[in-house]
């Protein structure tokens, strides 16, 4: 089975005032975090870039296995990322995350892939959490409909199935500079 993976590192970090996925994140940046978590799993990651694409195309440019991938229409929001990156998929199943998920451990995507379900999403403390599994034939369903507009919907309709993980991390992305500053004083 072909595991792949999509990270979702197009957006503004309007609310951080500054790029996100270039902050130091105990060593290495946010995104490299994000890749690095994720890439024991996948055969293929695909970082799908908009905004300040230029910086992430240098952060990654020595990572094996990751291709940056430019969504022309960033713009129109997170959901155009998410197509873009399911236009590339190859695989079987693909993990997909946004970029700003830093703690995320590498053993939750291990525990997902222990469920063979189209749709799995893990949960800490009974609360759902990214990144999500899912089968890539039911996800490119996204691509060939108007039902949805978000992945919120999509994953509502389709049914999904959960693991509960040992992982604070699933849960805390970094929207503002508190959140940045609270996830790196984070015991976890």
């Amino acid at each position: 089975m072909k595991i792949e993976g999509i990270i979702l590192a197009a957006g503004f970090s309007s609310r951080a005032r500054t790029f996100k996925m270039a902050l130091d994140f105990k060593g290495k940046t946010v995104i490299e975090r994000s890749v690095d978590s994720m890439k024991s799993c996948c055969s293929k990651i695909y970082v799908i870039s908009g905004y300040r694409r230029e910086i992430i195309e240098e952060i990654l440019k020595g990572y094996e296995d990751v291709d940056v991938v430019f969504n022309e229409n960033f713009k129109e929001g997170m959901f155009s990322s998410v197509k873009a990156g399911i236009k590339k998929l190859r695989g079987d199943k693909f993990f997909l995350t946004p970029g700003d998920y830093p703690a995320v451990k590498e053993d939750t995507y291990k525990a997902l892939l222990t469920l063979s379900k189209d749709v799995v999403i893990p949960t800490f403390k009974g609360k759902k959490g990214h990144p999500i599994l899912m089968n890539t034939p039911v996800a490119r369903e996204i691509l060939s409909s108007d039902n949805y507009s978000n992945l919120k919907e999509f994953t509502i309709s389709k049914g999904f199935s959960t693991v509960e993980v040992q992982d604070m991390g699933i849960l805390r992305d970094i929207d503002t500079i508190q959140d940045y500053e609270d996830l790196l004083n984070l015991k976890y």
